[in-house]
């Protein structure tokens, strides 16, 4: 354990910390609901409104107190924040009656303490307030408005207090950064698997989306995402622009389009609580076969998105008529002038948004890769543009409610030149973490280690070296075997400590051993993914590997039919020879497998001897 430092274990318990406060939030939010006749789709938005509301109130505050610092005074009397000075700091003000710890200390009966609105219409519950309260916040921001939900009337007061207090909780405060944005995105994820939104889920999980940005790489400019769900494009993008050091409300200008209001109320407080600005059209003339709602064609820098697949009877006549199809219309029913698959119409809008120097990433079927007729002529004249940078196929069970398989699509109009002809696959089917038993998804350093494939084949060798020094940072000289070493030393040594601890001090040392383990099996994951990406690329030279990726020439696809599906270009990895001989473990199993036969014989025979003792007695 030396190689733990007290600030890195500091962090893994503020960590873990974390994670017991989403969980137990969930879990207690959950059970009123379940307490309640509220349906999933009923409850989602109110809470997620809450949550929204505990952010912008810590928010407010955070910046009240940077404000007073330097506030002048008169006759001795500071002089009271107004709603210009959090504007001038990027902040929503709010008032009184907007503000959660106002709302937390409402008395019990709110009928009895007299209070009215603005406009003196009485508040007789604490939903009424609450829905005053969204009403007042509204009123601060124009990309906020119309989007709040006011139907806290449906909640009895005792259940909506409860929830309150829940979201209440000190730790919120305590750990500050963006543990609300994480929290707000936690419950997105719980909801998603309980609330189905139309044409498919209105939340894409975190790992698919961190791997589109990551590719893309964004920096500033105009961002499009025309199937926005719940806007999980924009909050990832605006983490990756600030966690380099900029600003992402003044570098990136972020626009969405989805066609469920309510996916859209969903991604405009999910931008909010994560402080971007964006302007997000929704409803009918939001759906992106028949609308450019914000005339973007030809002008994004990045365009990003997770649209729904296998979309049928659009219409073609309105498709065409919209424009955006640089290879023309997809297969149509003559007879209808439906189109029986939109795959396609998708991934030419993507390609349509872009400008000169445009980069795109989206998530698509897999069916899409290799699909026939109409597909597969569109498919060919996208990969003649040149356009087509990385194509990654991903594996079952990345989805909330699918567990089909996916690909993710890259484009480029501004590939180096010794790329040009060219298209980076990789196959990671068989690379990803098991969450549970109908989930996977990309750990962080896995997320880094492909985006490490892509960086070698763009020449950007300096990044490799900067991920490679990041793994040295974190490991130091740990490997491996030292890291599984000190996992098991540990478990040992916490087992004893925890039995041996008085009552009073159980709670607490279970809970720092927890965070030691923690910290131990996130460093031996970690030496994991050092060693698969140095086994493989050592200190940075790109080799096409078996089973995984390889560089194909535009020449190299026409060969195999304008074919898109990385499986076809990487082949299939040799097994690994674990050195066991199968005939001698096969012979060793049999003679085992005896060994067990004839002592649960023996032990059935002296049970039944017992048995027939005991009834003679």
């Amino acid at each position: 354990m030396g190689f733990l430092s007290p600030t890195y274990l500091q962090n893994q318990y503020t960590m873990t910390n974390i994670k017991k406060l989403e969980s137990d939030l969930w879990e207690s939010a959950d059970l009123l609901r379940q307490g309640s006749k509220l349906t999933s789709s009923q409850y989602c938005m109110p809470v997620l409104a809450l949550l929204f509301l505990r952010y912008a109130y810590s928010r407010y505050k955070m910046v009240e107190a940077e404000i007073l610092q330097n506030r002048p005074s008169r006759g001795g009397r500071v002089m009271p924040v107004e709603a210009s000075d959090f504007m001038a700091k990027s902040a929503l003000y709010l008032p009184l009656e907007a503000q959660y710890e106002y709302l937390i200390n409402l008395p019990e009966n709110i009928a009895a303490a007299q209070l009215t609105t603005k406009d003196g219409k009485a508040i007789n519950s604490l939903g009424e307030a609450v829905n005053y309260a969204m009403q007042l916040v509204e009123e601060q921001s124009e990309q906020l408005t119309g989007i709040l939900p006011k139907n806290y009337t449906m909640f009895a007061d005792d259940l909506l207090a409860e929830l309150l207090r829940i979201f209440n909780n000190k730790t919120i405060d305590e750990v500050g950064g963006d543990i609300i944005g994480r929290i707000y995105e936690y419950f997105l994820s719980k909801f998603a698997k309980a609330v189905a939104s139309d044409d498919g889920v209105f939340f894409t999980p975190k790992s698919l989306v961190k791997m589109l940005v990551n590719v893309l790489e964004p920096t500033s400019g105009i961002m499009l995402d025309p199937a926005c769900g719940s806007g999980g494009m924009f909050v990832q993008t605006g983490d990756f622009v600030n966690h380099a050091g900029l600003n992402a409300n003044t570098q990136m200008t972020f626009y969405g389009q989805e066609k469920v209001e309510y996916n859209a109320q969903l991604c405009l407080m999910n931008m909010a609580v994560h402080g971007l600005n964006g302007k997000v059209i929704s409803g009918d003339a939001a759906n992106s076969f028949y609308h450019d709602a914000h005339n973007l064609a030809g002008k994004c820098d990045y365009v990003m998105a997770n649209p729904p697949f296998n979309v049928d009877k659009v219409k073609s006549e309105s498709a065409w008529a919209a424009g955006r199809l640089p290879f023309g219309l997809p297969g149509v029913n003559a007879k209808t002038k439906e189109i029986g698959n939109a795959n396609y119409l998708w991934i030419s809008y993507f390609h349509a948004y872009l400008n000169d120097t445009g980069r795109a990433g989206f998530v698509m079927a897999s069916s899409a890769t290799d699909s026939a007729n109409k597909d597969r002529e569109i498919r060919e004249q996208l990969v003649r543009t040149g356009d087509v940078d990385v194509m990654v196929s991903v594996g079952n069970n990345f989805f909330y409610t699918l567990s089909l398989p996916c690909s993710l699509w890259f484009f480029d109009k501004a590939k180096r030149a010794e790329n040009r002809d060219k298209v980076l696959f990789i196959d990671a089917r068989n690379y990803y973490t098991v969450v549970d038993r109908t989930l996977n998804e990309w750990t962080e350093w896995q997320l880094r280690n492909l985006q490490a494939i892509v960086h070698l084949y763009r020449g950007e060798t300096e990044k490799y070296q900067a991920l490679l020094a990041d793994y040295r940072k974190e490991l130091g000289d740990t490997t491996v075997a030292s890291a599984q070493a000190a996992l098991e030393k540990h478990k040992t040594e916490a087992k004893e400590a925890i039995a041996n601890a008085s009552r009073k001090d159980k709670k607490r040392i279970e809970a720092e051993q927890k965070a030691i383990q923690d910290a131990l099996e996130d460093t031996l994951e970690t030496a994991r993914q050092y060693q698969w990406l140095t086994e493989k690329f050592g200190e940075g030279q790109y080799q096409d590997i078996l089973g995984l990726c390889k560089i194909a020439t535009i020449q190299e696809i026409e060969e195999k039919n304008y074919s898109l599906t990385p499986g076809a270009y990487v082949g299939v990895a040799e097994a690994e020879d674990d050195g066991v001989d199968f005939n001698a473990r096969m012979n060793e199993i049999h003679t085992e497998l005896k060994r067990l036969n004839d002592e649960a014989n023996v032990l059935m025979e002296d049970i039944l001897k017992s048995w027939e003792e005991l009834n003679h007695e």
